[in-house]
């Protein structure tokens, strides 16, 4: 799986800098950080749509809407998939509960 997310990840920031009439990526990246945290958002919403309204078929074009968002974001603030995975790795075998609570979230 991380080998389509790397590709996209690299396909992502080349087409940062691409011309923004001929690169969605680059048109989204001349709006700005809060344009791209704005689009992830809705994709998130619609991904929950598709969840509670049970359509397989939609919530797989969400979550892959979800993810492209979410790397042209983290590429954005220089977050790499490998510091995502990194972390995620970190994480692996710690309760949920034990990790939400070392983070001093409520």
């Amino acid at each position: 799986m991380t080998d389509i997310l790397k590709s996209l990840e690299t396909t992502i920031i080349q087409r940062r800098e691409a011309d923004p009439g001929s690169s969605y990526v680059a048109g989204l990246r001349g709006k700005g950080r809060a344009k791209m945290a704005e689009k992830l958002g809705e994709e998130a919403i619609e991904t929950v749509i598709a969840a509670i309204q049970d359509d397989p078929d939609a919530m797989t074009g969400e979550a892959a809407d979800l993810l492209f968002h979410l790397i042209v974001l983290l590429a954005d603030m220089d977050i790499s998939i490998d510091d995502v995975t990194a972390e995620l790795a970190r994480r692996e075998g710690v309760s949920g509960l034990q990790e939400k609570a070392s983070r001093g979230d409520t």
